[in-house]
């Protein structure tokens, strides 16, 4: 019996009873206009017609020396040649036979005017050592630029010029409100060819492409090209919701793979940049690391999330706050830290000075620890060293084999011989187990295991003691700190044998 069929039985048995039936076909709970969506915008020509003359084109020049041809042995020919002269304007000799003359280096890029008196922004790598800083308007005229500030970390250079009177500034919109496969529109100076406008969508959101501390990209299909760079990325309201600063591209022309900084972190550090001509971020003072699903079976967390403190700055403000090595962060100032690269944006967006609670896993349980931040330029300047906060313990050479390693307290000699720093404490291991699991995550002789499980170990009984601790909890795996002879630190977790 067919379905319909049986759908007409259920009918005639209804009226039969007296009941009235009907068949709706069923429908899905949202049902797109997709032929719409097909189509895209029908046109952007006036929404590019209104932006366009608040887009720039930026022309530098830079006085470097003409080395590139140092080391090279310069063509010669035989005396009284006919050629002499063609070989003396194509190979130009300094006083030392070499082609060493100063010459002019141009580079372009793209920008736009944010400020009607003349604020321009634009990317840090298009204007960097720059001799001369030219704006290029859609009208046709220029004017010479001012730099005002940058911020290499994130790539934004803020310009000023002297109009005569005002000129067209565009507005910043909510990056945060971008959505994959929301319309976006590009403009800028691709190859040097001026004023051009492409179309795209928000391929993805919040891209780390490494590189810097802050990437939090816009990803987007809109073609991007040399020379797009610190161009807009405006949004179907004419906002600028991204400046476009990179592409993935083996020939550098567009594979529809760009990425624009998110206004909502470019307008923090523009603002910075116009108030001071610098930036003032927030500063924690720790090194930290990613947590995984070992560490995070070793640490008793129920998921791998945080960031994990590594290291501690001395004399910075997580250390004068009693933040440890081995806390892992989970919230900051109220705001959540889902993964390790989360934390640097949030500590760095919030404001010098300000007293933050963190709430940090430390030791099985959640705490609640006040830190007052300190300014991230200013720790830059510092001589930093990762401390661990350990006391000097007397030296005893004796060797032990333990989780697949050889390991010996340190003394005067061995911290001699193997350059370890006077901050360094811990075990010296001296030899790794081929085979063992040490070996497999990548532990090294020479090194040196500061913390087991947590706990700071400076003498063999101290690191029996935590091991058969640790299995009499039944933990399977062994948390390490592990510190390299020039104080770098990282964990590694270490299966129990």
């Amino acid at each position: 019996m067919s379905f319909f069929t049986s759908i007409k039985g259920v009918t005639k048995l209804a009226a039969a009873a007296g009941l009235a039936v009907s068949i709706v076909a069923a429908q899905p709970a949202i049902a797109p206009n997709t032929q719409a969506y097909a189509q895209g915008p029908v046109s952007v020509a006036d929404l590019a017609e209104g932006l366009m003359s608040a887009v720039v084109n930026i022309s530098t020049s830079q006085k470097v020396e003409n080395n590139t041809r140092r080391n090279i042995p310069i063509p010669r020919v035989p005396e009284g040649s006919p050629f002499q002269d063609f070989f003396n304007d194509l190979f130009p000799q300094g006083p030392e036979g070499e082609n060493n003359s100063p010459r002019t280096r141009n580079s372009l890029g793209s920008g736009f005017v944010i400020d009607e008196k003349g604020i321009i922004i634009t990317n840090n790598h298009v204007i960097a050592d720059a001799d001369e800083i030219t704006v290029n308007f859609s009208d046709g005229s220029k004017l010479v630029a001012e730099l005002v500030g940058t911020d290499p970390k994130t790539d934004i250079a803020v310009l000023k010029v002297e109009p005569e009177g005002k000129l067209n500034a565009v507005p910043f919109g909510d990056s945060g409100k971008a959505r994959i496969g929301d319309w976006v529109m590009a403009i800028g100076n691709p190859f040097g060819l001026g004023g051009s406008v492409s179309l795209g969508i928000v391929s993805a959101v919040e891209r780390d492409i490494s590189s810097g501390p802050y990437d939090n990209f816009i990803q987007t299909d809109a073609a991007i090209n040399r020379g797009n760079s610190g161009g807009p990325l405006f949004n179907m309201n004419g906002e600028v919701v991204g400046i476009n600063t990179a592409i993935i591209s083996p020939s550098g022309g567009s594979i529809g793979i760009g990425f624009s900084i998110p206004s909502n972190l470019a307008t923090r550090v523009i603002d910075q940049l116009v108030e001071f001509g610098e930036t003032r971020r927030g500063w924690l003072g720790v090194q930290i690391q990613t947590v995984t699903d070992e560490i995070a079976e070793s640490l008793g967390l129920s998921r791998a999330s945080g960031a994990l403190v590594s290291g501690v700055v001395k004399d910075g403000p997580a250390e004068k706050s009693g933040l440890k090595s081995g806390d892992v962060i989970l919230t900051f100032d109220g705001q959540d830290v889902a993964e390790m690269r989360d934390l640097p944006i949030i500590v760095a967006e919030t404001a010098v000075d300000k007293e933050v609670d963190v709430v940090v896993w430390r030791k099985g349980k959640e705490q609640t620890v006040g830190v007052k931040l300190g300014r991230l330029e200013d720790g830059e300047k510092k001589n930093a060293s990762l401390t661990t906060g350990n006391e000097e313990q007397e030296d005893e050479p004796v060797t032990k084999p333990l989780l697949g390693l050889t390991l010996s307290e340190i003394t005067d000699e061995t911290r001699e011989d193997a350059k370890i720093g006077e901050d360094t404490k811990g075990l010296f291991i001296n030899e790794v187990e081929a085979g063992s699991a040490a070996q497999d995550k990548g532990i090294q002789a020479g090194e040196v295991i500061v913390q087991i499980g947590q706990e700071p170990v400076e003498t063999l009984e101290e690191a029996e003691e935590q091991v058969a601790k640790l299995k009499e909890e039944g933990r399977k795996n062994a948390l390490l700190m592990v510190s390299s002879a020039t104080g770098d630190i990282r964990f590694v977790v270490v299966r129990i044998e």
